[in-house]
């Protein structure tokens, strides 16, 4: 049988090392060799002797799920084998961690990571449940995480002299040393005029960087 379909880089070729790799632009590989972690939903494909579990949030995390339909839900991947893992056909990267690094993301965004990883899900400081309670996954620690975007993601310096604003629907994750805070661009009688439909952006203040994704669509609302 031939067809482009069989072209080289769509192949999937045995392992070369453990851990994560780019299989393509839009789907991550892993290699198991033990334990890793992903976003329940995310495998599309595996081979070898694995066993995949439901992994509980914890009392915090099953409560941010109650009050917000938001959340991290993982799955832990164990044994020997290969996995493969996209969302939706968004865009893959491959984030490397090392001490005294710190990475704030949406769990929309987390595709999976190495267990040598340490997650705490936080609500963003400043923007409580008014803003629609904000919470993100803080990563820490040495290892490897996998994010996938929709589109091509935009990397915005952030300064103490230049902080940015960004939509809260579009804002993938950011420098886990921000600062955060809500910000309304619009006055109250803008706001009852109709004003922009942009009343309230997430302020990040310091020295970091900022991810945004170039779309607001919410998953909710896609499907």
């Amino acid at each position: 049988m031939k067809s482009d379909l069989f072209a080289s880089e769509n192949l999937a070729g045995p392992a070369t090392a453990p851990g994560m790799s780019l299989q393509n632009a839009k789907s991550v590989k892993y290699a198991v060799n033990g334990e890793m972690l992903a976003r329940q939903g995310s495998m599309v494909a595996w081979r070898g002797s694995l066993q995949f579990e439901r992994k509980g949030q914890g009392i915090g995390g099953m409560l941010k799920r109650a009050v917000t339909g938001e959340g991290l839900a993982l799955m832990s991947v164990r044994g020997q084998g290969e996995a493969w893992f996209a969302h939706q056909a968004g865009n893959c990267f491959i984030v490397d961690l090392e001490p005294g690094d710190g990475l704030t993301l949406n769990g929309r965004n987390v595709l999976c990571f190495d267990p040598t990883l340490s997650y705490e899900i936080k609500m963003v400081k400043g923007a409580g449940l008014a803003g629609g309670g904000l919470f993100n996954s803080v990563f820490t620690g040495t290892g490897r995480l996998a994010l996938v975007c929709d589109g091509h993601p935009i990397i915005i310096p952030v300064t103490a002299q230049a902080p940015v604003y960004v939509d809260t629907d579009a804002v993938v994750g950011w420098s886990a040393g921000l600062e955060t805070a809500l910000h309304r661009s619009q006055s109250a009688g803008s706001m009852i005029r109709g004003g922009s439909g942009e009343a309230v952006q997430l302020m990040l203040r310091g020295e970091g960087f900022v991810i945004v994704r170039p779309s607001e669509v919410t998953e909710t609302a896609a499907h």
